[in-house]
């Protein structure tokens, strides 16, 4: 299994998330993205637009989020 990143790139992060069905909406100092559920709500939520996203930072989202680790891992090694 591959190790969790510690310092993500940030374009690397945004494709992972797409392929795991998020969409950007705004990019400004933070990034809001979303993800349309098939119950028809959304997940909505925001990270902060820098270089890298820290690994802590980015396990917070997904577990805001609901994706787990493995999910993540595999979009993010093919991104």
């Amino acid at each position: 299994m591959p190790k969790f990143p510690v310092d993500a790139p940030q374009p690397k992060v945004i494709k992972a998330l797409e392929a795991l069905g998020f969409r950007l909406i705004r990019e400004g100092n933070h990034i809001a993205m979303e993800r349309q559920n098939p119950d028809g709500s959304r997940m909505p939520f925001t990270m902060p637009n820098h270089r890298t996203i820290k690994g802590s930072t980015l396990r917070t989202i997904l577990t805001q989020v609901g994706i787990s680790r493995d999910d993540f891992l595999k979009a993010y090694e093919d991104a």
